[in-house]
C-alpha cells in the first residue's frame, strides 16, 4: 500500500472540506441557505437580522471540520505529521459515529431542524465517520512510526 495515497483517508478530507464550505455558505449567504440546509428557522432569522450567533455557531463547526481535513490529510501522508495524530483520528471517528446515531437523542434540543436535516446530516456523518476509520486502519502502522525530533532526521533517508 501506497502510504501517502490512502483514498478513505483523501476522500475524509474532501468531506471535510465540503461540509466546511457549506458552513461557510450559510454564514457568507445568510439565511436562506440555513433554510435550505435545514438548520431552522430561528437559525435563519437570526442570520437576516444580523445576530452574532448563527455566525459564531457555524464558524466553529468550520473550525472543527477544517482542522479534521488537516489531520486526515497528515494521516494520509499528504502534509507532515501532526502531533497526537492517532489519538485525534480515534477522537474525530468516535464523535463523527456518536452524532450519526444520538441524532434521534439531539432532535429534541434542536426542535427548529426538520427530519430531513437530521436524517441526511447523520447519513453523511456516518459516512464521514466509515471513511475515517478505514482509512485509519490502513495507515495505523504507519502512525505508529516515531515522529522525527529535529529537521536533519526529516532529511536522512530511511
Amino acid at each position: 500500500m501506497n502510504l501517502t495515497n490512502n483514498k478513505w483517508l483523501l476522500a475524509a478530507a474532501l468531506t471535510c472540506m465540503l461540509a466546511a464550505l457549506a458552513h461557510l455558505g450559510c454564514i457568507v449567504f445568510g439565511g436562506d441557505w440555513y433554510r435550505f440546509f435545514g438548520a431552522g428557522e430561528q437559525m435563519a432569522q437570526m442570520a437576516e437580522q444580523g445576530l452574532w450567533y448563527p455566525t459564531i455557531v457555524t464558524a466553529i463547526i468550520v473550525l472543527i471540520l477544517s482542522v479534521w481535513a488537516l489531520y486526515a490529510l497528515s494521516a494520509a501522508g499528504l502534509i507532515r505529521r501532526f502531533p497526537f495524530t492517532r489519538l485525534a483520528l480515534l477522537t474525530i471517528i468516535s464523535l463523527l459515529f456518536l452524532r450519526a446515531i444520538s441524532f434521534t437523542s439531539l432532535m429534541s434540543m434542536f426542535p427548529e431542524n426538520s427530519l430531513t436535516f437530521w436524517l441526511i446530516s447523520s447519513a453523511i456523518c456516518l459516512f464521514m465517520s466509515c471513511l475515517f476509520a478505514i482509512g485509519t486502519l490502513q495507515q495505523w502502522a504507519f502512525l505508529s512510526q516515531t515522529l522525527p525530533t529535529n529537521n536533519s532526521q526529516l532529511n536522512s533517508p530511511p
